[in-house]
């Protein structure tokens, strides 16, 4: 999806929720899941669920008084999204430019260089 647009970190926050439960939810789950950790209101997160549907992220329906939301966008699709614009960005899509500044920064761990090393021989097969 060539539109697709980076999350403000809140409405992301809610999106999370959203992949780790099976639809439809309300915004009542979000709530219970989010809200006191977040210490947002009700309306707050009624507000953001909006925005996600008006950015196309969720799809809403009303069902009697309870409004459910679907997401239209798979958490998969959105990391890929993510990755790919912080790569170009950053890295000038160099994927050796982003693996020497992780290696710059150690931010591997021994068992990391060896999972990479593994998904790069499977990547050659």
């Amino acid at each position: 999806m060539n539109l697709m647009k980076k999350l403000p970190d809140a409405e992301f926050e809610i999106m999370k929720v959203v992949w780790a439960n099976k639809p439809p939810i309300t915004t009542g789950t979000v709530m219970e899941q989010l809200g006191k950790e977040k210490a947002w209101k009700a309306q707050t997160i009624i507000t953001l669920m909006n925005r996600l549907v008006e950015r196309g992220f969720l799809r809403s329906e009303k069902k009697g008084k309870e409004r459910t939301y679907f997401s239209l966008i798979s958490k998969d699709e959105y990391l890929k999204f993510e990755t790919d614009d912080f790569i170009q960005r950053f890295h000038g899509n160099s994927f050796s430019s982003l693996i020497a500044a992780l290696n710059d920064s150690r931010k591997f761990k021994k068992n990391d260089l060896d999972e990479l090393e593994k998904w790069l021989k499977e990547k050659r097969e």
